[in-house]
């Protein structure tokens, strides 16, 4: 067992060395030892295992006739298949539209920084907004570098290719205002799906995580909301899909408002009256991130199901509906999310913390809750101005 400088243990094969490298090394099944160094013990840890699992296995492709194409699925389906479902649904697009076109084809030791600014460059050509061209910029790196860390190649990619063109400010991100946010609960108040938007509006939770929302993460006693799990329609394949939330830190226990609280207490008064599709008998499994074990969701228990198919709602039709009520209370059009970011923004109104609110987001970084979910508004620009003046 390793131990870094301070004597902790690191697991086994790794140790630190005195310049602060971290050395990570086991003997294959063909007695041969492997060996690499790392800057962080995070990165050591995860070319080990992934490593030792190849090795066990035998499930990794020759090097010398390993493609791109080739190793962009043998990544996807054996070293990050247990990221959640919209993670991998969003490299996957990534790859087929933008990167596939460009260097599919090409040995995988072939590809140079020349080629992987093409890509960009011609996305950028093509019209593509700068958060869809950051996100391939994304899974080029986060693809290359996992070759890297198994050993396929010996240098990276995307060493000395930047990334430029601005992403969509914080500002551009859509939220509701107070009064915007009044008028539209006024109208929802006639809707079917009246106490899921009040929901998000009370909690912050993702659509997956409210669609996914089960009675035994109901805690009526201690008054909390556990995330755990998220739910989400595959319209290609036509079948429903439970997967982990998003990253580790998207598990979460939210505390409930009072309001929450009425809600879901008035919700699950009803639960034995609604209408049961033939869908809700299913149990799906899914790989419990948190855990490392096999979870199951049972549709049944599920808390939010259409009140007129029986089944659980699905995004697409929660935005549609969102778009016939923005034209009723007369205001513009915004989907389900919005509804996450008006959350994040009345709490800073009210005066929660930064990092409190970055706890109940399941945010992995306290900047992340800055930059994307924080805004300033012009109704707390002028309460500032007033207590300025009145101090």
């Amino acid at each position: 067992m390793g131990k870094n400088l301070k004597g902790k243990e690191l697991g086994k094969g790794i140790c630190q060395r005195k310049d602060g490298s971290y050395s990570a090394r086991f003997v294959d099944k063909y007695g041969k030892r492997r060996e690499k160094m790392f800057s962080s013990h995070k990165e050591a840890k995860n070319w080990i295992e992934d490593a030792r699992y190849t090795d066990k296995h035998g499930i990794a492709p020759a090097v010398s006739d390993m493609t791109v194409d080739k190793w962009f699925e043998f990544w996807t389906t054996h070293i990050i298949c247990d990221l959640s479902p919209n993670t991998l649904r969003n490299y996957r697009d990534r790859y087929i539209h933008n990167i596939k076109p460009f260097i599919g084809n090409m040995l995988l030791t072939d590809v140079k920084p020349l080629h992987c600014k093409m890509i960009l460059n011609q996305m950028d050509t093509d019209g593509y907004a700068g958060g869809t061209i950051r996100a391939t910029y994304i899974t080029m790196g986060t693809m290359f570098k996992s070759a890297i860390m198994n050993d396929f190649i010996s240098k990276h990619p995307m060493d000395t290719v930047r990334y430029t063109k601005p992403v969509r400010a914080p500002s551009d991100i859509k939220y509701l205002t107070v009064e915007e946010q009044e008028k539209f609960m006024e109208v929802a108040k006639r809707s079917h799906n009246y106490y899921q938007y009040a929901l998000l509006l009370e909690t912050g939770l993702r659509t997956g995580e409210l669609i996914g929302l089960t009675w035994d993460c109901i805690d009526f006693e201690k008054r909390t909301l556990t995330v755990n799990k998220a739910l989400e329609y595959r319209h290609g394949n036509g079948y429903w899909r439970a997967g982990p939330p998003k990253t580790l830190h998207s598990y979460r226990t939210i505390p409930l408002t009072n309001r929450a609280y009425e809600i879901l207490k008035t919700v699950y008064s009803q639960k034995d009256s609604r209408k049961e599709s033939a869908t809700l008998p299913q149990s799906l499994e899914f790989m419990d991130r948190h855990t490392g074990r096999k979870a199951t969701l049972v549709m049944k228990d599920l808390v939010f199901i259409n009140w007129r198919t029986g089944e659980p709602a699905k995004n697409s039709s929660y935005d549609t509906h969102l778009y016939k009520l923005c034209d009723e209370a007369g205001i513009k059009h915004f989907t389900m999310h919005t509804l996450r970011h008006t959350y994040a923004t009345r709490a800073i109104e009210r005066g929660v913390q930064p990092k409190v609110l970055q706890k109940l987001l399941g945010h992995a970084s306290i900047q992340t809750t800055m930059d994307k979910y924080v805004h300033v508004t012009d109704e707390s620009m002028q309460k500032a101005i007033q207590q300025f003046e009145t101090a």
